[in-house]
């Protein structure tokens, strides 16, 4: 008598679940690419940008309030990552990844059209400071939130590569963002980059918002997620992180 090949038999149920999460997988990782580039590509043009919202006597002094602006930015992570991480474990993942999404194009909006210093006086370099704090919000717990949903959407014993799509995402983000400020700062003029050129390509991020924002939104909530019995509340997050207090500080070190 024949005996059946059972090893082939897992290699095929797995298929069918594989083919499931790619789409999300790669939905999921497009989103993460944007949120970050939007974050970064701040920086690769703070001295244009410093001339443009901060203008001073010194070029120098332009340049450290521009700094500081992008540096404001990293502050109000920890922040995002507490008060978000919280809404995405009470709320679903989904709702989640997509409020991050929300609030990085508000940001990234409101940097890449507020008219210049000389325009409209202080309110500008204030708009573009609250456009960063809001971009350091949704970038706090983007990172994580998109972890979470990769790992519980995740087929077993594949864990740790589908999380892996979070930091590749955010490597070429940053990479893609540098390309961009290659290719603008070699066809273009010192005077056409402070007037303009800067703005380019947070505008090539807005332009792609409203894509992901619909890919990110038809997006299904995990199963792990749904299984529970009730929404997480502040309050259980609080006696969770009292109860690991040791591992999680651990981590953070």
């Amino acid at each position: 008598m024949k005996i059946p090949d059972r090893s082939a038999r897992p290699r095929t149920a797995k298929q069918p679940a594989r083919a499931r999460t790619f789409g999300p997988v790669v939905r999921v990782a497009s989103d993460n690419f944007l949120e970050m580039y939007d974050f970064q590509v701040f920086g690769y043009y703070a001295a244009a940008i410093a001339r443009t919202f901060f203008p001073s006597g010194s070029e120098f002094a332009s340049l450290m309030l521009s700094l500081v602006t992008f540096g404001a930015g990293f502050l109000m992570r920890p922040i995002g990552a507490i008060l978000l991480g919280a809404y995405i474990d009470h709320r679903g993942r989904r709702d989640g990844l997509l409020l991050t999404l929300g609030l990085m194009a508000i940001g990234t909006v409101s940097i890449a059209c507020t008219p210049s210093y000389a325009s409209i006086g202080l309110i500008a370099p204030l708009m573009v400071v609250a456009g960063r704090l809001v971009q350091g919000l949704s970038a706090g717990v983007e990172a994580g939130g998109v972890s979470v949903y990769l790992f519980e959407i995740a087929t077993p014993g594949h864990r740790g590569f589908y999380v892996s799509w979070q930091a590749a995402s955010q490597q070429v983000a940053v990479m893609f963002a540098a390309v961009v400020g290659l290719g603008l700062t070699s066809r273009l003029t010192g005077e056409q980059m402070t007037r303009w050129g800067w703005r380019v390509p947070l505008l090539v991020g807005c332009v792609i918002i409203p894509l992901l924002f619909l890919l990110r939104r038809s997006l299904e909530e995990t199963p792990e997620f749904l299984q529970r019995k009730r929404p997480l509340s502040p309050g259980d997050i609080l006696r969770t992180l009292a109860r690991n207090w040791r591992p999680v500080a651990l981590a953070l070190c």
